[in-house]
Parts: structure tokens; C-alpha cells; sequence
């Protein structure tokens, strides 16, 4: 039987139908963006990391949740965006990339929504070769536009490979 993860009071677990066309919906310097929810384990509020020497800018290094340590990563930061102090409202989406837990920092998580493919478009043709990576479209839900994020993407392979070392070390 799958496992299952607690989210948001919705059962997650692998091969799960329920989740199909979910995301969760995040802000980036007051920018909706979201993940297809099947990549989210929990969400836990900003605490403090643990810087790791010599890390990209954007691992900002490791947290210690529950005995495992996961690797967190600043969206602002790998996004180019300038840094902000963490406040009450940051937080910390545990996600699953491959087989490591990572976690990524962001403003504030809003809500899970509902996505149907028919609503995202592709990444804008203006986006970078590096942005348009990690970008895996642009969703429009009435007058709201939404960025839907690739996770697999947002690190590097070297990155993700220094990051697991790390969290393995």
C-alpha cells in the first residue's frame, strides 16, 4: 500500500487520482506561482537552518525536521529575486525530487487549487533559457495568471547532487 502524507486535510499517496490537476498555489514577492501538489510532502514554518560552506546562494542550507536532514533551497534567491528577511508568513514546502526531500523557502503558501491542463499555456517566449527551464507554464484562472513551476527543474543536477550529499552526510 502507498504511502500517505497528511495535505492540507486531503490524503496524498502514489498513484492517487485525487490529486490529479492539484496544485499548491505560493507567493514570490506578491507573484502567484504553484506545484502539481503530488510533490509536496508537508509544509512547516521558516526555523532555523544551518548554513553549509561553499553551497550555491540559493542553498541556503539544512534544516533538521523530525531527524531527517533536508537541504532548503530560497525560490526567491534561485528565481534572481532579491532576498527578503523571513517573517511569520514564510514558509518551508517539503518537497520530494526524485528520491531527496528538499525544501523550498517561499513568501507564503495560499491554498491548493484546482488546474486543468487546458488552463496553462506555455512559458512565455521573453523567458530566459535558464527561467524557462523551471517553468512549465502559465495558467490562467479568471484574472489571475499564475506561474506553474517544473520542481524536477528548479536545481541544477550538480546542485541536486550537492544537496544529497549533504542531507546524506
Amino acid at each position: 500500500m502507498a504511502e500517505a502524507t497528511n495535505i492540507g486535510g486531503m490524503m496524498a499517496g502514489a498513484g492517487d487520482n485525487t490529486m490529479q490537476d492539484k496544485y499548491l498555489t505560493f507567493l514570490l514577492n506578491k507573484e502567484s506561482y504553484a506545484i502539481p501538489i503530488q510533490y509536496i510532502l508537508e509544509i512547516v514554518g521558516i526555523q532555523k537552518i544551518t548554513v553549509v560552506p561553499d553551497m550555491t546562494n540559493y542553498i541556503k542550507g539544512v534544516i533538521n525536521l523530525r531527524g531527517q536532514v533536508i537541504p532548503v533551497v530560497d525560490v526567491r534567491l534561485r528565481f534572481g529575486m532579491t532576498g527578503k528577511d523571513y517573517d511569520e508568513r514564510t514558509c518551508i514546502m517539503i518537497t520530494k525530487i526524485g528520491e531527496v526531500s528538499i525544501g523550498l523557502i517561499v513568501d507564503m503558501v495560499e491554498e491548493v487549487r484546482d488546474i486543468s491542463p487546458d488552463k496553462i499555456g506555455a512559458s512565455p517566449k521573453i523567458a530566459t533559457a535558464q527561467s524557462a527551464e523551471f517553468i512549465q507554464g502559465i495558467a490562467r484562472i479568471g484574472d489571475e495568471v499564475v506561474i506553474v513551476l517544473d520542481v524536477s527543474k528548479l536545481l541544477y543536477a550538480n546542485d541536486l547532487a550537492a544537496a544529497t550529499k549533504t542531507a546524506n552526510a
